[in-house]
């Protein structure tokens, strides 16, 4: 047998899928106690980014380390229909390939397109998910439309609604014109746009003159109901009452005073009042019982309520009405002004305040409990800072708008009866039916509401009835996601034993669309929590702190980044990033491949393949060793205390600390400080120090008992690194255990390891920590006088206490092995010998002897050189720097490029003017 020079993840990684799906190592077991997790379900819109990836990889490693410690591990996958978004792309789709809208093909046929273009990318996206190595039970697959789900909604919907929690009302909503719906508050963004103030001439009722007012919306004149000034405004009090005539439609409205809408400091100290177009206008017509008169259609022209100006849209609807009133005589002055405006996160138009029929969800007494479920410790979300934008959420108590008016989602299970039907007629349909609620609405119009079925048109005879055309807003069914996955409102036994889940991992930007949702529906349906603690993790952004998209052109696919460097790579990178600041910069570059195909990846998976190859170098170092001592088994090599040498106890006690403190981190969710905890045990202690230490002893041709325990103590080190990396890169850790140690069990179900508490020696680490911090010093002086590594030096160390000399003596045999030192010499106070280059060091100051080894004029003149020379360079990068024009014109990136070569040669001239002056 042989171990490949190199790592190979393409191999390895289709091996160990084949190996975990055959042996069905992702269904729960049945014993321990229950750990379950519910994946959030991407959205059909697309193909999955490293945000998805980070998310997904941060579960794996919670669901890998609980199986190791003896969980009954359930993670249920799937998918969710996202409405708004995924109808959205398919008909942008439409309308490049045919030139078609939606309603030139109808529902029906619209709805088929989509669930073609559902079935495509979901598969896309299980692939992703797959090849990122979770492990998901995928038995149990969910799609937020599927009849388990959609059982749910039904459920849900009939007891909100016979409870007297859901309503339908009209309502000012936030309106998307191209797409023709209600949008949440949550799926808005808001940009900087330029604009105008234009401030016209109010005209009286009785033509004794007029109001001066300002509006950033001249084209909703129409539409106003009111004037409002401030009561205590002098300038305005005299009008108060008076009635004012509406320019174009002849309207009177009157003349208001509220100090709340109003600022009489601000502009003209007058606001006209639209109740339909506008959410604080709409807030000052309730106070004052205005009329609300809606001047817009759908798709956002002017309907009839404006008159000549009927038909028009947008900026041409603006223009005519700004005309209008100038050839009127009543504008008075134009000024520029920049506001932030609402664009739909979907369509990326222009968010219209809207007045129309909805239906909502009364939110009072769900967001009590839901607030109350986090502020009694019953949820934790971490970080903590995160549960201060779930509570001010729900403290604001707004009803929630679950309908929206399109065609692919959860269509609502409502039916309006014509007129003419009673409710002796609708008692007489649905006798002893206790699936069928039947509510008067306050237009006299009888709604059904059907917990089960589809009702026929007919289904109250002599009577048609119609069924609701809006749809659910898709966060409404993902709200249900941790109990609809599991077979509610059926009593199941998945429901019994799993639920609630253990923990959500989730993007901030979700918290209050999804998780306050989710707890809410839980305690009204469970009568539970969903689950006991909510993760926040990061948000992954490009180098220049961007959003990665793929319109951007600066999203990464995680199935090109696995090509490149392999998935092991990408989930220890992720890990590494996942610290308490919430945003992560990692840099994109575009690369181009053997097929002429570009892709988007980046330089920072480079440490995770490199990581990769380091702990497999380690194990081929071992691997012919143990071959020829025949211990290639699932039983290691016994391990000799009384042959143990001190770096034996220190490697021991390191890894026994490392399991204490991986552990720790797992349970606390520090992914980061997990990630670089293991990379420094493995890459500095297990390779770099101790290896280093023993493979003269290891390489030996004689296999004699020191050789064998050092094989075994190395052997027993790397098979806890294996167990311990497992949870972050499940596929190289099992190859390794199966190379290393066949036979044994697969470490996905292994043993979690236990810290051997009489192995850890605090004292003995801190000796090792000061010894291999003299190492490094010396390292670091050959690196910065170029010496080879060939070169045997000598050293003194110069240390502050007797305690310090006893400790480090202890070890200056290992010192001397791994610095490549002739000798070295330990003293109290010692003095520095002359042309000696020097580092401090904990405890004291380590001085390294060069003479002999440099020629004092030769190193001198060459520093001297490298510092002219690295001067030089910052100069003409300050120079560029300080160009202004430069600075504000380049891209982001070329500048951050300039910065860091300037900050690299600052670095440079630091070092060398050190060494000079030790030289002189």
């Amino acid at each position: 047998m042989e171990m490949e020079t190199r790592y190979n993840p393409k191999v390895v990684e289709a091996r160990w899928h084949d190996q975990w799906n055959k042996n069905n190592d992702f269904a729960p077991s049945g014993k321990g106690e229950p750990f379950s997790v519910v994946i959030p379900p991407p959205n059909v819109t697309g193909a999955l980014h490293l945000g998805h990836a980070l998310n997904d990889t941060l579960q794996d490693i919670l669901v890998r380390y609980r199986r190791k410690t003896g969980r009954d591990t359930l993670w249920i996958p799937g998918t969710d229909h996202a409405g708004i978004a995924t109808q959205a792309v398919v008909e942008k789709r439409l309308f490049q390939d045919e030139h078609k809208t939606r309603h030139d093909i109808g529902r029906e046929a619209l709805v088929e397109r989509i669930w073609k273009w559902k079935d495509e990318y979901e598969a896309r996206i299980t692939t992703q998910l797959k090849s990122l190595g979770v492990s998901c039970d995928w038995s149990r697959q969910r799609f937020t439309l599927d009849p388990i789900c959609a059982k749910a909604v039904r459920h849900a919907f009939f007891n909100l609604f016979k409870k007297g929690l859901i309503y339908r009302g009209k309502r000012l909503v936030n309106w998307d014109t191209k797409l023709q719906t209600a949008v949440a508050d949550d799926e808005i963004y808001y940009e900087t746009v330029k604009g105008h103030f234009w401030t016209f001439k109010y005209p009286l009722a009785d033509g004794s003159g007029y109001i001066p007012v300002s509006t950033t919306r001249p084209e909703t004149i129409m539409g106003d109901t009111a004037l409002a000034v401030h009561p205590n405004d002098e300038r305005y009090k005299k009008f108060i009452g008076k009635m004012l005539k509406v320019p174009f439609v002849n309207r009177e409205i009157p003349v208001i005073a509220d100090a709340i809408l109003v600022d009489m400091d601000f502009g003209t100290g007058s606001v006209k009042v639209t109740p339909a177009h506008d959410p604080n206008d709409y807030a000052t017509g309730l106070r004052h019982k205005l009329p609300m008169i809606n001047i817009l259609n759908d798709d956002g022209s002017l309907n009839e309520n404006a008159g000549e100006f009927k038909g028009l849209k947008g900026q041409a609807a603006r223009d005519a009405v700004v005309k209008g009133l100038e050839d009127l005589g009543l504008l008075i002055k134009v000024e520029d002004h920049e506001m932030q405006v609402g664009h739909s996160d979907r369509s990326k138009t222009v968010i219209e305040p809207y007045l129309s029929d909805q239906w909502f969800v009364k939110m009072d007494i769900l967001a009590d409990n839901a607030m109350k479920a986090v502020t009694s410790g019953e949820i934790k979300i971490i970080p903590e800072r995160y549960a201060n934008k779930y509570l001010d959420w729900l403290k604001e108590k707004r009803d929630w708008c679950i309908s929206r008016q399109l065609w692919w989602g959860h269509r609502i299970p409502i039916w309006h009866a014509d007129e003419s039907t009673t409710e002796d007629d609708l008692k007489k349909a649905f006798a002893g039916r206790d699936d069928i609620y039947f509510y008067k609405a306050q237009n006299g119009i009888w709604l059904i509401c059907s917990e089960e079925e589809d009702l026929k048109d007919d289904a109250v005879p002599g009577h048609k009835i119609a069924r609701e055309e809006d749809v659910l807003d898709t966060w409404f069914s993902s709200g249900l996601w941790p109990h609809s996955t599991m077979g509610w409102p059926e009593q199941t036994e998945t429901l019994k034993r799993y639920y609630p889940t253990s923990v959500l991992v989730t993007s901030r930007d979700i918290i209050t669309l999804w998780v306050a949702r989710m707890v809410l529906f839980s305690q009204e349906n469970m009568g539970t929590v969903p689950f006991h603690t909510v993760y926040i993790h990061p948000k992954i952004l490009d180098g220049n702190g961007q959003t990665m998209s793929k319109s951007k052109g600066n999203g990464v696919d995680p199935m090109d980044i696995e090509k490149k460097y392999g998935t092991d790579a990408l989930r220890f990178v992720m890990a590494s990033l996942c610290t308490d600041n919430q945003d992560v910069r990692l840099p994109v570059k575009k690369e181009k491949q053997e097929d002429g195909s570009v892709i988007n990846t980046s330089e920072k998976f480079e440490i995770g393949r490199n990581f990769s190859n380091k702990l497999w170098n380690a194990c081929r170092f071992l691997f012919p060793h143990l071959e020829q001592a025949g211990a290639l088994s699932k039983e290691m090599l016994p391990m000799d205390s009384k042959l143990f040498a001190l770096e034996d106890r220190w490697i021991l006690s390191r890894l026994n600390s490392t399991i204490q403190d991986a552990t720790r981190m797992l349970e606390e969710f520090h992914f980061a400080e997990l990630a670089g905890f293991l990379y420094r045990f493995v890459w500095d202690d297990v390779c770099s120090s101790y290896l280093e230490i023993k493979k003269a002893i290891i390489n030996r041709e004689t296999l004699d008992a020191e050789k064998k325990n050092a094989m075994a103590i190395l052997s027993h080190v790397l098979r806890g690194v294996i167990d311990l990396l497992h949870p972050v890169m499940p596929f190289i850790t099992e190859e390794l255990n199966a190379t290393l140690f066949p036979g044994s069990e697969r470490v996905i179900n292994s043993t979690w390891p236990k810290a051997d508490a009489s192995l850890i020696d605090a004292n003995i680490e801190k000796e090792f920590a000061q010894a291999f911090a003299v190492v490094e010093s010396v390292r670091g002086v050959r690196g910065r006088y170029s010496v080879s590594p060939a070169t045997k030096l000598k050293a003194v160390l110069s240390v502050d206490d007797a305690a310090t000399e006893k400790s480090v003596k202890e070890c200056d045999a290992i010192i001397t092995e791994l610095g490549g030192l002739e000798s070295l010499t330990v003293a109290v106070k010692a003095a520095k010998p002359k042309f000696s280059a020097s580092s401090v060091v904990p405890g004291g100051e380590l001085y390294i002897p060069l003479e002999g080894i440099l020629d004092p004029a030769t190193e001198i003149a060459r520093l001297e050189k490298e510092i002219e020379k690295a001067k030089s360079f910052a100069a003409s990068i300050e120079r560029k720097l300080s160009n202004q024009k430069f600075v504000s014109g380049a891209p982001e990136a070329v500048v951050n490029a300039e910065r860091t070569k300037l900050a690299t040669q600052m670095d440079i001239i630091a070092k060398d003017e050190k060494a000079l002056e030790e030289l002189r």
